[in-house]
Order: C-alpha cells, then structure tokens, then sequence
C-alpha cells in the first residue's frame, strides 16, 4: 500500500516528503504536545532524518509505513501529521495537530479521512493507542469510529474500529 494524496471539506492530506522538514518544526515545536506521548519537540535537522527513515520504509514485506502531512487548505499550511503502519488488512494509525490549530476540528477530520482512506483501500481493522487521561485525543478515536477496549498496551488504552 502506497500514500497517496486525499482530502477532505478542509485539509489535504499530502504524502511526506522530506522536504517537508522545515515547515514541520514549528507545528511540532509545543512541548504540551509531548505530555502523553513523551519526547520533546523534534529539529527540523531531527525530523529531516525521520522523514528520510519513514519515506524509506520498514523494509519488511507485507508491511508499509503511510505517512501524510496535514495541510489546511483555507490557508495553505501545514498543521499535523497522520500516519499509519499496515500489515495485512490491519492498520495501527496516530495523529499529531499543531497546538496553533488544536480546537478546530482538524484532527477529527483528519482521522476520519484516514479511517475511510485506510478502509478504501481494503484495511479491515483500524487501531489506535490513546492515552487514557488524553481526553482529546479519545474524542478523535471516537468520532473516526474507534472504540475503546479494555486491553492497554504500554499505559494507553486499545481503540479498535
């Protein structure tokens, strides 16, 4: 499976390049982004190399790495990234919303695209990994059609479509 471009009423979802870098470092700046998942906020010289290592890929078979910038189409910039990792007709996805744009809906329209981008595209199973007291974060599951199992994986709660 390949990333291609989609869209929905208001974003573009654009595969990663990783020319993508330096516009990317800002929108990832806020250290509160990191409070559930860990880390700190990436360089643009940090994301260069990770963009380089995702648009490689794993270099397992059967198994593909789906990484897409989110750009707000009202404004023409970049505002958070989804992804996926694939294998067979499951997909484990993630999304990450620049705090700038946090509170707009973004997200969960983000990750309703992808859920139905995903599912076009003959994924069967959609997992997400939420952070238990990540109450954003679990609305996004939900609205993209999750739903919260009882199994924890690493301290977050399994949401499964």
């Amino acid at each position: 499976m390949i990333a291609t471009r989609f869209a929905t009423d208001r974003l573009a979802m654009l595969p990663l390049r990783v020319e993508y870098a330096v516009a990317m470092a800002p929108v990832l700046a806020d250290p509160g982004l990191y409070t559930f998942t860990g880390g700190e906020p990436p360089t643009a010289k940090a994301l260069d190399e990770r963009y380089r290592r995702q648009v490689a890929g794993p270099g397992r078979p059967g198994e593909s790495w789906l990484n897409w910038v989110i750009s707000a189409t009202q404004y023409d910039e970049l505002v958070g990234y989804v992804q996926a990792t694939v294998l067979g007709d499951e997909a484990e996805i993630a999304w990450v919303l620049g705090t700038a744009w946090q509170g707009q809906g973004y997200a969960k329209e983000a990750a309703v695209g992808l859920v139905a981008w995903l599912k076009g595209h003959g994924a069967s199973r959609i997992i997400a990994h939420v952070h238990p007291d990540h109450t954003a974060s679990a609305g996004v599951a939900s609205a993209a059609g999750l739903h919260r199992t009882d199994q924890v994986d690493d301290g977050e709660n399994l949401w499964v479509s």
